[in-house]
């Protein structure tokens, strides 16, 4: 298609890097060959941003009009998103006000994918703690995210040039863990996986699948053979399904280089199995997206940043990727 996509992007915590890398953002030409970015925000927080930084913002500012019909814009713009206290908003504090404003933009894009005013959401990062004061008691994006769209089924998976991993439970305890398995579950994450990397890829990919425990149990001496009980079947019904999957294979293995460059992508058991892999090698160029939803969602992966919040310091890279990798998977790409 011809018509390059809309791509909203959430401005994040108001207190947080999330408004100087949006700043960026609406200055970065090279992305107007993927997609038109629209930050959704409050544009009295980018100005005061912008003063504190000495980055430019002179993008158009759109009103926020719930009821309109397809954003038609053509170049990087701001759907204002009024905070009536935006002058008294303190860099890297957890405030509750910044934490409405956050739901709230990421409510507004929801809504207008939803809509089909755009065609993909980028997230930059929100304060949980600020959220949850603000009385929004998610986990995080990924969870907000699947239940406004109603997706019956979804999954956080992060990828970068280096390393892509989907996860099974997330935002939860260890002690949990065991419990959030079932063959149904870990089933579903590897058919997502699969089908998102036949989209990023253009070809069949191939995956592999961590154990649970220390050497992926070593036949039931460790743990309570969650890899026999759970994990085996699931790969098993993925392969006669026509999936390409190895596993489970020890935690501590599946990530070595070789293992990187011939796989496309590691299914993960909990949070830190991929997390930590992931951040060592890509902090700076990892993506995080939403499987299983109506409309796609992408988004960086790291915090609010709170410690150098306003002053001109945050690296970008992350969100211009989600960005891209947004409008790639949105599928309106020439």
């Amino acid at each position: 298609m011809n018509e390059r996509p809309i791509i909203a992007v959430t401005l994040g915590d108001p207190a947080g890097i999330g408004p100087e890398i949006c700043l960026r953002l609406l200055r970065e030409e090279a992305l107007l060959k993927h997609c038109v970015p629209v930050v959704f925000g409050s544009a009295a927080i980018l100005r005061r941003v912008a003063g504190h930084t000495g980055l430019a913002f002179d993008a158009p500012i759109l009103p926020e009009d719930g009821a309109g019909g397809r954003l038609r814009v053509e170049v990087p713009s701001v759907l204002d998103l009024p905070l009536p206290e935006a002058d008294q908003i303190v860099p890297g504090r957890v405030d509750p006000r910044c934490g409405e404003a956050a739901y709230q933009a990421v409510i507004a894009t929801i809504d207008a994918g939803l809509a089909g005013r755009i065609d993909a959401v980028a997230t930059a990062p929100l304060n949980k703690e600020a959220m949850h004061a603000a009385g929004h008691l998610y986990p995080g994006h990924t969870e907000i995210f699947a239940e406004r769209m109603g997706a019956e089924r979804s999954c956080m998976m992060l990828t970068s040039e280096e390393l892509t991993c989907s996860f099974v439970t997330v935002h939860v305890g260890y002690h949990e863990v065991p419990d959030l398995l079932s063959i149904d579950r870990i089933l579903e994450v590897i058919e997502l996986t699969a089908t998102a990397m036949r989209r990023i890829r253009g070809r069949e990919p191939k995956l592999l699948i961590c154990g649970l425990n220390p050497h992926a149990g070593e036949h039931g001496l460790f743990g309570r053979r969650e890899e026999e009980r759970l994990v085996e079947p699931a790969v098993a019904a993925a392969r006669a399904r026509g999936i390409s999957i190895e596993g489970p294979l020890p935690p501590d293995t599946v990530f070595l280089p070789w293992r990187r460059r011939a796989y496309d992508a590691v299914v993960c058991l909990y949070h830190d199995q991929g997390h930590i892999p992931l951040k060592a090698l890509a902090f700076d160029s990892a993506i995080n997206t939403t499987l299983g939803l109506p409309v796609v969602r992408t988004s960086v992966d790291h915090g609010t940043a709170f410690d150098i919040a306003w002053q001109g310091r945050a690296n970008p890279n992350s969100l211009y990727e989600a960005v891209k990798l947004a409008a790639r998977l949105s599928r309106k790409e020439d």
